[in-house]
């Protein structure tokens, strides 16, 4: 820490609400572009063409910010928050103007790469600047309002970035981002301290930043890729998920010998961080799973309007609102997370369960009430499962630690998404066949009924009518055929879907089951507290009473004080 700089938790209130406003805003603005992006699309598309490489401007984010978030961390603890938020902010703001300017597809993919290490950078950063700010008794409804502020920002980003898209271009959805960052930059410059992290001289692990860059890259591309551009036994995907597990197995090796690891093995002694872990990729697995593909069931079988796109989450971003802000002002009066992360997982599996029994006569209503109850289990879960790892491990491991629980649900999500797709498209190829009208595989041309194995076409009113067009050569009885095939369409996409949710279930029951083993730890009243009162540091790391998950043994391991 940089000679007379106060701690971020002894700054007086109005300071420490300075620093959370600055945080809060970028925040704010890196969420809102998430969602803002995806329904300037079709219109991105229509005016710079790439119809065929349109997903990669929302993959190429992904991969770039799930890469960056671990180092970002990392780093942070080293060197201090403030440096790399603000920087992560800078770069999105200038990345975002890039993507506005963009005359082609492949300049605006490169761009929202570059726009994801931004993104990487501040998500790795935030919840970690609240874990400086306050202590873990305090931190609860913090968190909660982060987590609020980040379902706030997505439920309104479809809706603005919709009307920019309509009333303006497509260009100021990326436009909109530079005077939020700008007002964040101010304030953050203003009231937050410029601090160091660890004291001391510290060496950057760059040879284990490269290993492990070199291990998700190859495990992303897998996930994008499998069972869409090329098969999941292909040896393309085969490979790259053999080199992912190659490229781990050094990453291993090469954390145990690191002086100052990207990735210090020691967290996973501890069973809370474990525990918290798998809970985040599992409920990863959910949500990005829900957020997928319950604007297709929606739109695809219930038949809501395309144009309507951008609304279809707002349900369940209203129950990540509620559920966020609620638990953090639960925990922070009991003092107790276990029970409420449990009781987020019981939420969650019974959301999974409606949304699994859905169908092509589900109510409108019922899907709403499904998308609130799954955004109600997770709005709950996330910020607890930051707390709990926040309060078990040493103060010198907060931002990498919650940075990590950032990443196993980013990683979760992308293996939810690749699986769930899979199986969507497995059953609708393989079934869509049988359930056409009969007469329509005899006179439909070929080019015509593969068309019809794209589920996305149901989303696509421009598609549709070109659809209907070509059903409208096959003579006086075509209009007929090609409402009695989209009946069909819907039908048996709502029989995929309702496989996919049911695998969510499966999924949000494996969350509910690793939650039980959650560990409950008095809340710390002191932010730089390495170890909660029932669990004094063990002065021998090698002796059988020895725990692994004890906070002394990380302090044997890691050597020093903060």
């Amino acid at each position: 820490m940089q000679a007379g700089a106060a701690p971020l938790h002894e700054l007086s209130g109005r300071a420490k609400a300075l620093v959370l406003a600055g945080t809060m805003l970028g925040l704010f603005f890196s969420a809102m572009n998430q969602t803002v992006v995806s329904t300037a699309l079709p219109r991105v598309v229509g005016e710079l063409g790439g119809l065929n490489v349109y997903s990669w401007v929302l993959t190429s984010t992904m991969l770039t910010s799930t890469t960056v978030i671990l180092l970002a961390g990392r780093l942070s603890d080293i060197y201090g928050r403030k440096p790399f938020y603000m920087t992560g902010i800078a770069i999105f703001m200038f990345s975002s103007i890039l993507c506005g300017v963009s005359q082609n597809i492949t300049q605006l993919i490169v761009f929202r790469g570059i726009q994801g290490i931004g993104g990487g950078m501040m998500m790795g950063n935030a919840f970690s600047i609240i874990g400086d700010l306050f202590p873990p008794s305090e931190r609860g409804k913090y968190q909660g309002l982060f987590g609020a502020v980040f379902g706030f920002a997505s439920v309104i980003g479809p809706t603005f970035g919709g009307y920019l898209t309509d009333h303006l271009t497509w260009r100021s959805v990326f436009f909109v981002n530079v005077p939020f960052g700008l007002l964040a930059l101010v304030v953050l410059w203003i009231g937050f301290p410029w601090q160091r992290g660890l004291a001391g001289e510290r060496r950057i692990d760059y040879l284990g930043s490269g290993v492990l860059a070199a291990a998700i890259v190859p495990l992303l591309f897998a996930m994008v890729w499998a069972g869409d551009v090329y098969p999941w036994a292909s040896p393309q995907i085969i490979g790259l998920l053999v080199a992912s597990a190659a490229m781990l197995v050094a990453f291993i090796r090469v954390e145990q010998a690191a002086d100052e690891p990207i990735m210090p093995l020691m967290m996973f002694q501890d069973r809370i961080f474990v525990v918290a872990s798998a809970i985040a990729l599992f409920t990863g697995m959910g949500m990005f799973g829900a957020m997928t593909f319950m604007p297709l069931f929606m739109q695809g079988v219930l038949g809501d309007s395309a144009t309507n796109s951008g609304m279809v989450m707002i349900p369940m971003m209203v129950g990540v609102v509620a559920g966020s802000f609620l638990s953090g002002q639960a925990v922070t009066r009991l003092g107790r997370y276990k029970m409420l992360v449990i009781l987020a997982g019981v939420v969650l599996v019974v959301g999974m369960w409606f949304m699994s029994q859905m169908g092509a006569g589900t109510p409108h209503s019922a899907a709403v009430r499904n998308m609130i109850i799954i955004g109600a289990g997770l709005g709950v879960s996330l910020p607890l499962i930051n707390l709990a790892v926040q309060n078990s491990l040493p103060y010198r491991f907060l931002g990498i630690a919650t940075s990590s629980v950032l990443f196993f649900r980013s990683i979760g999500g992308t293996v939810g998404i690749a699986v769930f797709g899979t199986l969507m498209s497995t059953h609708v190829h393989d079934n869509l066949k049988g359930a056409l009208p009969s007469g329509v595989q005899d006179r439909v041309p070929a080019d015509l009924l593969a068309r019809l194995e794209d589920p996305q076409i149901l989303l696509s009113p421009s598609a549709l009518e070109k659809l209907e067009a070509g059903f409208g050569l096959l003579g006086s009885d075509g209009s007929r055929l090609f409402q009695e095939t989209i009946s069909s369409m819907r039908g048996v996409l709502g029989d995929a879907l309702a496989e996919v949710f049911f695998l969510g279930l499966i999924v949000a029951i494996a969350a509910f089951f690793v939650s039980l083993f959650l560990k409950e730890l008095p809340l710390r009243t002191s932010v730089h507290d390495e170890a909660p009162p029932e669990r004094a540091p063990i002065p021998d790391k090698g002796t059988s009473d020895s725990w692994a998950g004890e906070p002394g043994a990380l302090e044997a391991e890691a050597g020093g004080e903060t």
